[in-house]
């Protein structure tokens, strides 16, 4: 008997953090809002929409936010209110399906192939679901429906804000063939630049390479790359997934040799890790380093420490010190990685506070 075609739901919050100041504090209505430090080594965590017509984005370093938005208004982050309205959300989560897969604060993904209100469609459910988000928290989300995660992922961005849009199986493969492939789970900016040299610019690209060109060019992802570029996603939805690390690692278009920039292409990776950090609300014991030489020889340094690394700058700052670690360099090096593992299981009142860095940190 064929399975059913599943239901999968992406939602995202609209602007989360930048959204519950806005709400709280009636004054900042309709005026470009960031969250994050205003002072000189400050970074954005979130832009209201009205910061982003200016080009304000998260992770900026707060001068360039303020050359691109001269009136743009600086609150600092309270992650314990956001904690607070996102448990709340996904309660409302919960009413619909107990196969609920946060990504963070303000994201999950819902399988309702099977959904608890007995609603006939998906698109019913994300409508219900939007609405009550309204309701309940005077917040606006967007939604994605489709038949995987990869999709339904990219469906919640295509009506942002405050909108839905479903992709079918029938619309799936032109859906993803005319997307550039920096758009496509799993392709990051160094990935996307070796397909780039390759000649694959889009999903059409992709999808007219061999399982066998992709597995011979990029490994054991040629495999998930050849599957999504078709549409295909077999991902489930995992309810309360344990993460055990975060990590990001590049691989370079040319082999690197000048420790001025391994420390350099170190402290970028350090940076996106603790991005993630600070939008999953979770920090973790562990540093690692990752370093892979131009002959494909593999190492890894670590580093534990008793309390969180709970800023920014250490973060940045413990993994140049695992870099320096290597140096001099007996070769060259293609790949470098950066991680934090052994998360701290969220405090209850009175444990260790969360001490996000958006005054200090490393330069950008």
């Amino acid at each position: 008997m064929t399975p059913p075609v599943r239901k999968i739901i992406h939602i995202d919050m609209d602007a989360f953090y930048a959204s519950v100041e806005q709400r709280d504090d009636p004054s900042l209505k309709g005026k470009p809002v960031a969250v994050g430090g205003s002072r000189e080594r400050g970074v954005v965590a979130a832009a209201s929409y009205e910061a982003r017509r200016f080009g304000v984005r998260s992770a900026m370093p707060s001068l360039t936010a303020l050359r691109l938005c001269p009136d743009l208004i600086f609150v600092p982050p309270r992650f314990d209110r956001y904690r607070e309205i996102s448990r709340g959300i996904r309660g409302i989560f919960l009413d619909y399906t107990p196969l609920v897969e946060p990504l963070s604060l303000d994201e999950a993904y819902l399988d309702v192939t099977e959904n608890l209100k007995g609603l006939p469609t998906a698109t019913r459910v994300a409508r219900e679901i939007r609405a009550r988000i309204l309701e309940e928290t005077a917040l606006t989300a967007s939604a994605g429906i489709s038949y995987n995660k990869f999709l339904a992922k990219l469906a919640s961005d295509h009506r942002k804000p405050n909108g839905q849009f479903v992709i079918t199986p029938e619309m799936g493969p032109d859906f993803v063939a005319d997307l550039v492939v920096s758009r496509f789970h799993g392709v990051g900016p160094a990935t996307a630049a070796k397909m780039e040299a390759l000649g694959i610019r889009t999903g059409r690209d992709l999808r007219a390479q061999s399982l066998a060109f992709l597995t011979a060019r990029f490994g054991k992802a040629g495999a998930h790359f050849h599957a999504i570029a078709r549409g295909e996603d077999d991902r489930p939805v995992v309810p309360d997934r344990p993460r055990k690390s975060s990590g990001s690692e590049t691989t370079y278009p040319r082999d690197l040799s000048d420790p001025g920039e391994i420390e350099a292409g170190v402290e970028a990776l350090a940076v996106e890790v603790w991005e993630w950090c600070e939008k999953a609300g979770t920090l973790g014991r562990t540093v690692t380093l990752k370093v892979k030489y131009a002959d494909f020889q593999q190492i890894t340094r670590s580093r534990s420490s008793a309390e969180p690394v709970s800023s920014r700058a250490a973060l940045v700052g413990t993994a140049i010190e695992l870099a320096r670690g290597v140096f001099p360099l007996a070769k060259k090096v293609r790949l470098l990685g950066v991680s934090v593992s052994n998360f701290e299981e969220e405090q209850a009142d009175g444990g260790t506070q969360m001490a996000f860095d958006f005054e200090g940190g490393a330069s950008s």
